[in-house]
């Protein structure tokens, strides 16, 4: 055998190794994150129930402060007395979300199988015809909901719920028909009457956790629940909530979403295609997802694929 042949051989395999490595190397080395819409890392969402006519000062306040909020209503109980107009829900949840809490607001698991469907199905039909939009999503009337009450739900096309356990941090939802919110809104501040300290120190809470989601340095996603009738007339409490929104407003690295804007960016992120080497992205969904690569922010429009730099 030419030893010289033999040489180049060994060489080239060597080379070949190497290089193969290097590539498993730089791989390993890419690490890809979620980003939330505009390369945010922070995302605020605020879910409030029912239909009140105190609805109408929420959503006021929400847009002054260029903020978005889900409205679940219950669609028997409009044209109610302290409940919104039918012919008002259109315009005025223009920019915001409609969302199921069912017709008349039962507890669902103490219902049969065709009462729930009815309770939370003829809610989505009635809404969307009132609401002019897609509704995809609900919270659970009283929080009140068990496995029959999830399935059914997503049989009727509920792509999220939310329920009223509160994680007091800032994590993703692990399961989107059981999404636990953040907070209420301040805190449990108000539950009991006359009872000032309690409320201080609850109020306290809740201000000290929209700090925290200010400060935080890794993905935040700030779900806070609540009823704009538990503000009444209070302008004391009203201009609480606003404290919480100017402060949500004024940080750069927040965004503003509603649930069904969250379910849809997260499912997009999940469905992005990454090379073997992550040198190369693809978004096959119909939504801009943007991500951090080594620290550095991209942007991957719909159908389209990133070059990442090797």
């Amino acid at each position: 055998m030419n030893p010289f042949k033999s040489s180049l051989k060994i060489t080239v395999f060597t080379f070949a190794i190497l290089f193969i490595a290097s590539l498993s190397a730089s791989a390993q080395k890419t690490t890809i994150k979620p980003l939330f819409p505009g390369g945010k890392t922070k995302a605020f969402v605020f879910s409030t129930d029912d239909g009140p006519v105190q609805d109408r000062r929420l959503v006021a306040l929400l847009n002054e402060y260029q903020l978005k909020g889900t409205f679940h209503l219950n669609s028997n109980k409009l044209n109610s007395s302290n409940y919104l107009q039918r012919e008002e829900i259109k315009n005025l949840f223009k920019g915001h979300e409609v969302s199921v809490h069912s017709m008349n607001h039962p507890g669902l698991s103490g219902l049969l199988p065709a009462e729930i469907r009815s309770e939370i199905f003829g809610d989505k039909l009635a809404l969307e015809k009132i609401a002019g939009q897609s509704v995809r999503g609900m919270a659970y009337p009283f929080g009140n909901f068990n496995d029959e009450v999830v399935e059914i739900a997503k049989a009727s096309g509920m792509e999220y719920a939310r329920i009223v356990d509160e994680t007091r941090n800032f994590s993703l939802p692990n399961d989107f028909l059981r999404w636990k919110p953040s907070t209420h809104q301040f805190g449990k501040a108000y539950y009991e009457a006359k009872n000032l300290e309690n409320d201080q120190k609850e109020l306290a809470l809740f201000n000290n956790l929209t700090t925290d989601f200010l400060r935080s340095d890794t993905l935040a996603l700030y779900t806070v629940w609540g009823h704009s009738w538990e503000m009444g007339d209070s302008d004391a409490k009203w201009n609480d909530l606003e404290t919480c929104f100017k402060q949500i407003a004024n940080s750069k690295a927040v965004c503003a979403l509603t649930m069904i804007e969250v379910v849809d960016y997260l499912q997009a992120y999940k469905l992005l295609q990454v090379s073997e080497t992550k040198h190369s992205v693809f978004n096959p969904s119909t939504v801009t997802v943007f991500v951090s690569v080594d620290g550095k922010t991209y942007k991957i429009r719909p159908k389209s694929s990133l070059k990442l730099p090797k």
